[in-house]
């Protein structure tokens, strides 16, 4: 399986503070839950990630 294999599976994704003062990333799908804890410089470096991500979807559609 690889970034560009498509799936057919839903899931739920909460992203929040938790009250000791990390990010949380929660995957929720066919009954698995996945909690996934960053700390805040962690958290802004994976938000860059997925803007660049983005930016670089938008050159290959158009």
């Amino acid at each position: 399986m690889s970034i560009n294999t498509e799936r057919d599976i839903e899931a739920n994704l909460q992203i929040g503070p938790t009250d000791a003062g990390m990010i949380r990333l929660f995957i929720e799908a066919d009954g698995i839950e996945i909690p996934m804890d960053f700390d805040p410089e962690e958290a802004e470096d994976i938000a860059e990630e997925i803007l660049a991500a983005a930016q670089a979807a938008r050159a290959v559609a158009g």
